[in-house]
């Protein structure tokens, strides 16, 4: 589990990037500066990881773009001690930089194989989320509810009620919208009824797989 001095300087540059394209949040900045993204990824793609780009791994998913990690994270606004639950643990590169910036995440995965090495993994590099579980997406974790923060790593046709239901009266909910191509939403709840929606651009995701079982 190496990081090199060569890997410290292309996650700079990194930074660089991701910062020219528009992330001001010096916390997010920190925190993809910090996370050795390449130990996410198979050693043999190592020299992929510092490319702002989305990456295959295991069961037909991705390592999600280093900006499109960071636009989420920047709409969430983290405060350390907040609790986020986080949909679609994948890689867990995600969930390692909202563990970075202090939050205590609850995080869900419809895919075994990436679950069971995610568990494993992240402990050892220090990240720990309060919660990591298998299951459905769709229905966020009802036990562990209200939360200050939801985000949906995974292309959603459209905004599941039981995670509105599970946000927080002030809280904010970042979700990929769409089949294709998806428009990235935020959802900010202002009362038990009232949501305020606001679109940012299109990305692409992996769909949000739903359990037919």
């Amino acid at each position: 589990m190496k990081d090199s001095h060569r890997q410290q300087g292309k996650r700079q540059q990194l930074v660089k990037i991701v910062q020219e394209k528009g992330i001001e949040d010096q916390k997010v900045l920190k925190a993809i500066g910090s996370i050795p993204r390449h130990l996410f990824m198979d050693s043999s793609f190592e020299d992929h990881a510092y490319q702002d780009k989305a990456f295959p791994i295991a069961a037909d998913q991705t390592i999600s773009q280093p900006y499109t990690v960071a636009f989420q994270t920047e709409l969430l606004q983290i405060k350390r001690g907040d609790t986020v639950l986080e949909i679609g643990t994948g890689s867990g590169y995600q969930t390692a930089v909202l563990c970075y910036l202090g939050a205590k995440v609850y995080t869900v995965e419809r895919q075994r194989e990436l679950f069971k090495k995610t568990e494993r993994f992240l402990p050892k590099l220090g990240y720990r989320p309060k919660y990591a579980t298998f299951g459905d997406g769709y229905l966020g974790l009802p036990d562990y509810a209200p939360f200050d923060k939801i985000i949906v790593t995974a292309g959603a046709p459209f905004i599941p009620k039981p995670l509105m239901q599970q946000l927080k009266v002030g809280g904010r909910l970042v979700i990929p919208v769409g089949d294709e191509v998806q428009i990235m939403t935020l959802l900010e709840r202002k009362s038990q009824k009232e949501f305020k929606k606001t679109t940012f651009g299109e990305f692409r995701f992996v769909p949000l797989l739903e359990d037919k079982n």
